[in-house]
């Protein structure tokens, strides 16, 4: 069944977007009477039927209630530097909302070989991973922020704070130190790592550092690892 993603359903009747208007009345030619599924981003999934085939802002009666999720007992928002390759940044995003993320930041730091970055395609990329795993709350991605404005701007949230680094100082396994049932933020550097005094800088906001593993792993790849460890690990513990 197809599944069209609807934010702020308060009522029977609900709306598409243009844009999800377009692609279910132009691009998949569905009529009056179809049946069709709408995911609200906000833990709701709902039976739905068309009831009025308009290609600028179609309108559906909810006939159910699929499901409604309450939520996660933990948040999980990584922070990670957009690779140079953006086919790699777009492949790390799709993955981690299949697996489970709620905030993305890219991060603009010292040694970033990518500079700048459209949000507006990553968003849309976000909203199809999420139709199509199923994901019932839509994860949030923010604009391409400094590196060093975004750790001061972490100061007194309520996070577990990890970084992730190559660097051969002290550093601990991400699952001997992760806090589970707590929200959790991963700072993932670029192609070149973090440099030393991003580094410190972290620690100094207590960012604890932190090891993947024993392979030097790509920027995504990390990215990949610590979403999947933080899932994983308060998944076990639930």
């Amino acid at each position: 069944m197809h599944i069209f993603y609807c934010p702020h359903i308060v009522s029977k009747d609900a709306y598409l977007s243009p844009e999800e208007s377009a692609h279910c009345i132009r691009v998949l030619r569905l009529v009056k009477g179809d049946k069709v599924q709408l995911i609200d981003g906000q833990g709701g999934i709902y039976d739905a039927t068309i009831t009025l085939p308009d290609a600028k802002q179609c309108r559906l009666e909810i006939s159910s209630i699929i499901n409604h999720h309450k939520g996660r007992k933990f948040s999980l928002h990584i922070a990670i530097a957009p690779t140079k390759n953006i086919d790699r940044f777009e492949w790390f995003i799709e993955k981690a909302v299949e697996i489970g993320i709620d905030m993305i930041t890219p991060l603009l730091c010292q040694r970033s070989e990518r500079r700048t970055l459209k949000t507006d395609r990553l968003h849309k990329l976000i909203i199809s991973t999420m139709k199509q795993a199923m994901v019932p709350y839509l994860p949030m991605l923010n604009e391409l922020t400094d590196y060093r404005k975004f750790i001061d701007s972490i100061t007194g949230s309520p996070y577990n704070r990890l970084i992730a680094h190559c660097d051969e100082s002290d550093r601990k396994r991400l699952q001997d130190v992760l806090a589970l049932h707590s929200n959790v933020i991963v700072l993932i550097g670029p192609e070149g790592d973090f440099t030393p005094g991003e580094i410190d800088q972290a620690i100094s906001h207590n960012f604890i550092p932190v090891s993947l593993g024993t392979n030097r792993l790509r920027t995504e790849t990390a990215g990949i690892v610590a979403c999947n460890t933080v899932n994983l690990l308060n998944d076990i513990m639930i």
